[in-house]
């Protein structure tokens, strides 16, 4: 039904678009309330800090677009 590719596409730039965004509520937060980098993102995840997720989104968002990037060129 699907193949691998347009899973693999799918999939990557979903990850690239929302870990762009989530990167971009961090730095709009830092912008507006740098003091609050420091704290816990959720009461449900407290290994998990603000500054902490803000890196990782991005890390996600560059390597989803990578492979997007990849997989784009194939076809």
């Amino acid at each position: 039904m699907f193949s691998n590719n347009k899973i693999i596409k799918a999939a990557s730039i979903t990850g690239a678009v929302y870990g762009f965004l989530g990167w971009f509520y961090i730095m709009l937060n830092a912008v507006v309330h740098p003091n609050t980098l420091e704290l816990q993102l959720t009461h449900l995840t407290p290994w998990i800090r603000e500054d902490t997720f803000g890196i990782t989104c991005f890390i996600i968002s560059i390597v989803c677009f990578f492979v997007w990037n990849l997989y784009r060129e194939k076809n």
